[in-house]
C-alpha cells in the first residue's frame, strides 16, 4: 500500500520533533497495567477489523504522533485480546519442573503466591490470551485475566495494588510507590498504548516512520502509523499502530519479524468504550477464606523508567543501561544495538551437561556458534537473540545471529 500522507519517510531534519513527540507520548494514557514484571515481548491479538477502510483527512506521521502525544484519554474500558508467537518450542512440562509449580491456578513454588503478578502475568508472554480492561484517571485502574474456569485480576485504586487469583483464592497485596502511584514493580506492556510507548522510543535516525491507509478498529476510524528500521541487521521488521483519528489513542498494535510470517506481537482492542467505569470497577476485598500474601517492599524490585529495552536503544540510552544487570554495555544505537554483560566465567552447559528436560531445552532454543571470540551458544527467538560465548560473555538484542558474532568479535 503507497504511504498515506506527505512523507513516505522520517529524515534528518524531523528527527528531533519526532524525539520531542515521542517524548510527549509517554504521558498519553494512564498505564492499565500497573504492577508487573520486566517482559522481553507480551503482546496483543489483533482486533477484529470492520470491512472497508474509512475515508479520513490526510496527516502526516509528525501530525500523528503529535496526536498521540496530545491524547488525554484517561477513561476508558474494553476487551483485548492477546497472543505472542515467539517461535519457541514446546515447554513439554519444563516450566513446573524447574520451579515446582503448580501450573496457573496452583500456589505457586516456595513461599511465593500465585497471585503474585510477577510469575502470573508471564503467562502473557506466550499464546493466546484474552484481558478486560479498565482505566479512570491516574489512580484506577483494572486488568483481568480470563482463563478456562478462572479469572485473575489486577487492580489499581488510590494506593492499594491487588492482584487475585480465582482459581486458588489467593491474594496478592503491595501498596503502590509514592513518587509515582505506581508499584515498585514493573509494568507489563499490556494494552496497544503500552506497547506503542516502547515503539516510539526507538525512533531516531535510524528509523523510518510513515503513515500508511486507514482501518476500522474496534468500531473506531484510525490511521496506520508505520515504524521501521532503516538499517539491515535488526529482526524487526516493522511495527504498525492503528491510532484512534479522534482520541489519538493506540487502538491496534502490530510487530513483524524480518524473518517475515505470522507477527511477533499483535494487539488490538476488540470492543472499547470511552465512558467512565462504574467506581465499583476498582473495588476490591478479599473474599473470605482467601490467603492473603502482603508484597515485602525491602524485597521488591525498583521500577526503572525510560530506556528503549523492548525495541532497542543506545550507548547512551540510561533507562536500558540501568535496568540490566552489573557491567552492562550498548553496543551500537537504534533497532541493531546490543546490549552485553560478562557472568564472570560462567558460560551455558550444553544439553548433555544440563541433562534432562532443561538439557533437551538448551538444545532446542541454541545455535553453535564460534569466531574470533572463542565458541558459544546463540539462543534464538523470532524476535530477540542471545549469544552466551563458553567463557561466560553474554550479548543479546533484537538482531540477527551474524549481528551477535561480529560484536563479540569485535570486542576481542
Amino acid at each position: 500500500m503507497a504511504p498515506y500522507g506527505s512523507d513516505d519517510s522520517t529524515t534528518a531534519d524531523e528527527t528531533d520533533d519526532l524525539r520531542a513527540g515521542r517524548r510527549r507520548a509517554a504521558r498519553y494514557v494512564v498505564p492499565v497495567a500497573v504492577v508487573g514484571v520486566a517482559a522481553a515481548t507480551i503482546g496483543l491479538v489483533p482486533a477484529l477489523a470492520d470491512s472497508g477502510d474509512p475515508d479520513l483527512p490526510k496527516i502526516s506521521a509528525q501530525q500523528l504522533i503529535e496526536k498521540i502525544a496530545a491524547s488525554d484519554v484517561e477513561q476508558l474500558s474494553g476487551t483485548v485480546k492477546i497472543t505472542t508467537d515467539l517461535g519457541l518450542p514446546d515447554f513439554g512440562g519444563l516450566e513446573n519442573s524447574l520451579t515446582g509449580g503448580g501450573g496457573g491456578s496452583g500456589s505457586g513454588s516456595g513461599d511465593g503466591s500465585s497471585a503474585d503478578p510477577t510469575s502470573k502475568l508471564t503467562a502473557l508472554a506466550t499464546g493466546t490470551h484474552t484481558l478486560r480492561v479498565a482505566a479512570d484517571g491516574e489512580d484506577k485502574q483494572k486488568l483481568s485475566l480470563l482463563e478456562n474456569a478462572a479469572e485473575y485480576s489486577l487492580i489499581h485504586n488510590g494506593k492499594d495494588v491487588w492482584g487475585y487469583d480465582s482459581g486458588s483464592n489467593e491474594v496478592f497485596h503491595a501498596t503502590a510507590d509514592d513518587s509515582d502511584g505506581k508499584s515498585k514493580r514493573e509494568e507489563v506492556p499490556a494494552t496497544p498504548k503500552d506497547l506503542t510507548e516502547d515503539a516510539l522510543k526507538a525512533v531516531d535516525d535510524t528509523t523510518s516512520v510513515t503513515v500508511e491507509g486507514t482501518a476500522h478498529v474496534a468500531g473506531r476510524d484510525a490511521y496506520r502509523l508505520v515504524i521501521k528500521p532503516k538499517d539491515s541487521g535488526s529482526t524487526v521488521g516493522q511495527v504498525t499502530v492503528a491510532v484512534d483519528a479522534k482520541t489519538g489513542l493506540p487502538l491496534k498494535f502490530t510487530l513483524t519479524p524480518a524473518s517475515g510470517g505470522a507477527a511477533v506481537v499483535d494487539a488490538g482492542f476488540t470492543q472499547i468504550s470511552y465512558a467512565k467505569p462504574a467506581a465499583s470497577t476498582f473495588d476490591f476485598t478479599p473474599p473470605k477464606g482467601a490467603k492473603v500474601t502482603e508484597e515485602d517492599a525491602a524485597e521488591a524490585p525498583e521500577r526503572h523508567s525510560g530506556g528503549s529495552g523492548h525495541f532497542g536503544g543506545s550507548a547512551d540510552d540510561e533507562g536500558f543501561a540501568k535496568g540490566g544487570p552489573d557491567g552492562l554495555n550498548v553496543i551500537g544505537e537504534g533497532w541493531t544495538s546490543i546490549a552485553t554483560f560478562d557472568t564472570g566465567g560462567q558460560g551455558i552447559p550444553s544439553g548433555s551437561e544440563a541433562g534432562g528436560a532443561f538439557g533437551g531445552f538448551l538444545d532446542s532454543l541454541g545455535d553453535k556458534a564460534s569466531g574470533k571470540f572463542g565458541e558459544g551458544t546463540v539462543f534464538k527467538t523470532r524476535l530477540i537473540n542471545a549469544l552466551i560465548t563458553d567463557d561466560g560473555k553474554v550479548y543479546v538484542g533484537a538482531v540477527t545471529k551474524d549481528a551477535l558474532v561480529k560484536a563479540a568479535n569485535e570486542a576481542k
